[in-house]
């Protein structure tokens, strides 16, 4: 009889193993968006990372910079693709063309402030905040480029379908990209 209770209680510990690694807690994340202006957001961009995050603050910032980075790429092919509408006005199109450009600049510094991070694992002390200033500067300026973007599309004078689908995305990026920068203020601030 020792027998079959040590099996059951050896698969009994096995499973909640295997559960404890297959799912993930995600009450990191949780508590970490706290701090975010736009914490809602930051827990659904940030959940489906979190067996990549786990309890690392360090973590956080790379995968929320990252995330950030994707949804920055996904927001100017949406956009770019906007330029090839068939009926545009001369208004329209150059206010497209415009958030092309200002989404590409996003891009642009979000990718240089991804490898910064990569390459300043070993850095600390004047290093360490040498870089993390470029990487908040970076992501400054990308929030900045995200939000000229919408600058074009004031005014009742453009498609509002169209208007309304690249202010959309375009809150969405700056809103994740907005939250990748409170987690890295903070940890800027804690080194």
């Amino acid at each position: 009889m020792a027998a079959p209770k040590l099996f059951f209680l050896a698969a009994t510990f096995l499973s909640l193993i295997y559960l404890s690694n297959a799912a993930p807690s995600t009450s990191f994340i949780k508590t970490s968006c706290k701090i975010t202006t736009f914490p809602e957001v930051c827990v659904s961009s940030l959940s489906g990372y979190a067996q990549a995050i786990k309890n690392s603050q360090e973590q956080l910032v790379k995968t929320s910079l990252s995330v950030s980075l994707d949804r920055a790429g996904s927001t100017k092919g949406f956009v770019t693709k906007l330029l090839k509408f068939k009926g545009l006005k001369p208004r329209e199109y150059e206010a497209i063309k415009d958030c092309v450009e200002e989404t590409k600049d996003s891009v642009d510094q979000l990718t240089r402030s991804v490898k910064e991070l990569k390459n300043m694992d070993s850095s600390h002390g004047k290093d360490f905040q040498y870089h993390m200033s470029n990487v908040e500067t970076w992501v400054s300026a990308a929030i900045t480029d995200e939000n000229t973007c919408t600058d074009g599309f004031a005014g009742r004078a453009l498609n509002s379908r169209i208007k309304a689908s690249i202010r959309s995305r375009i809150a969405n990026l700056a809103q994740v990209t907005s939250n990748a920068l409170a987690f890295i203020n903070q940890y800027a601030a804690k080194h």
